[in-house]
């Protein structure tokens, strides 16, 4: 605590640079990975695939997946530009405090006295705050979900669906946040300088109670999840489970068709109770014997168990984030330097706090990605050693073509943003032998019949 202390009388002195700094992170942050953005593209423009997929992946799919992870890349670079100079314009024209005073001029108009105070305007502030964040970042939602996934024949939404889920969201947000929110600033209001211990414990009871009731209240809202239909599928899962002691519930298909043309499968649920969600888009996709390869991965990050602990080192950070909130909690200089010289509000300066952490959280998450690339290579082997090697590698490579994945990356981006090995890694750990062209169901249907877009 001490040294909390000490940090925190460091750190607030006036006339501290943190605008400058903040934009100067921020900016150099942008640079960074526009220069990784760089070499990736110079991977993406290259004409011939990896050794290890030259037999199983033919020259048409391997051109179009480049030609994909080039649009990507174009995109992403045009989006992080476009944050970046949103970011700049927010500091610039000191958004924040105005947002703030419009919110509680807003309420003082319309709100009865009881709810005019920190809480409340608060609440109002972060919920306007949703809002323009979503009116700015629409049209590169539409260009990416109608243009660039529309052109690679992945987006299976309409307009209606993405208007409908677009305000289902939000409503969630304003169902959600107002109590999740107001509990966060009670806790720092009444808990004095030791809030970080009860926002940490209140963090944790929120995962847990989103875990819950996500499956049952949320997901729903999205999704249609329906109980997979008794056959050689289900059998071989539930076996595989019963082998395994998993604590299988419910196996689920979920409706990933409705939007995407991409395909999944995970697991959600309470350590003694468990349920298997796989995309319908798989199961169309692959061969029974593929998908259950593809399930025998995923629970082997539960049998080693990955998922617990990532979810220990989610609350270590969790802990230290609000621990070392409470050093700028306050930030006098940190406040005044964004527009805020009377007033404190403690949802602004978590805000702040967050942009603080930017550089912090860019090693974090490398550290996080090198860790995660390590836990998939430990599923495959796990997949591998109860004799799924062979499926385990079609699954892979006939999901790298359905979604067009990249199929090779430059080093110094795939440890920066991937979390997952890419696949030649991935099938060179599982000593797979190059065999033959693989095809997906999709693609057997394709070469019976043209279909343009759709070959894919």
């Amino acid at each position: 605590m001490d040294a909390l202390q000490r940090l925190a009388r460091f750190l607030d002195r006036p006339l501290f640079p943190w605008k400058k700094l903040i934009i100067g992170f921020s900016i150099a942050q942008f640079l960074f990975e526009g220069f990784l953005g760089i070499r990736q593209y110079r991977v993406l423009q290259q004409t011939k695939p990896p050794k290890v997929l030259e037999l199983e992946v033919s020259q048409e799919v391997y051109d179009k997946s480049q030609a994909y992870g080039r649009a990507k890349a174009k995109f992403g670079a045009f989006h992080s530009l476009y944050g970046q100079i949103q970011n700049i314009a927010f500091y610039h024209f000191d958004v924040l405090p105005k947002l703030w005073s419009w919110s509680g001029n807003l309420l003082l108009q319309f709100a009865p006295a009881r709810f005019t105070g920190e809480i409340s305007q608060s609440i109002v502030f972060i919920l306007s705050f949703i809002i323009i964040q979503q009116v700015v970042s629409l049209p590169t939602n539409i260009y990416n979900t109608f243009v660039l996934e529309e052109k690679f024949g992945f987006n299976k939404q309409t307009p209606k669906l993405f208007v409908t889920d677009l305000i289902k969201s939000n409503l969630l947000a304003f169902v959600l946040a107002p109590p999740i929110l107001a509990a966060f600033l009670s806790i720092i209001q009444k808990t004095g300088s030791q809030f970080f211990y009860y926002l940490w414990m209140f963090g944790a009871g929120l995962q847990v109670f989103m875990i819950t009731i996500y499956p049952v209240a949320i997901l729903p809202l999205f999704n249609k999840l329906s109980p997979l239909e008794e056959g050689k599928l289900k059998t071989g899962i539930e076996a595989l489970a019963g082998q395994l002691k998993f604590p299988l519930s419910e196996l689920h298909v979920i409706d990933g068709s409705k939007r995407s043309a991409h395909s999944n499968a995970y697991f959600f649920g309470m350590p003694w109770k468990k349920h298997i969600v796989i995309y319908d888009t798989l199961i169309e996709k692959s061969e029974t014997d593929e998908v259950v390869a593809v399930i025998a991965h995923e629970l082997g990050h539960w049998s080693l168990g990955h998922t617990t602990s990532l979810f220990g080192i989610s609350q270590v950070h969790f802990f230290s984030i609000f621990a070392l909130f409470s050093v700028f909690i306050n930030n006098h200089s940190l406040y005044s330097d964004f527009g805020f010289v009377n007033t404190h509000p403690i949802i602004v300066g978590f805000l702040l706090f967050s942009d603080v952490l930017g550089p912090t959280d860019t090693v974090i998450k490398f550290l996080m990605n090198t860790l995660t690339r390590r836990y998939e290579f430990q599923a495959d082997a796990f997949a591998l050693n109860l004799g799924y090697k062979s499926d385990l590698a079609k699954s892979l490579i006939k999901l790298q073509i359905q979604n067009l994945s990249t199929m090779d990356a430059d080093w110094m981006f795939a440890n920066y943003h991937y979390s997952h090995p890419i696949l030649s890694e991935r099938l060179k750990a599982l000593d797979w032998q190059p065999t033959q062209k693989v095809e997906t169901k999709e693609a057997e249907k394709a070469t019976a019949t043209t279909t343009g877009r759709d070959e894919l």
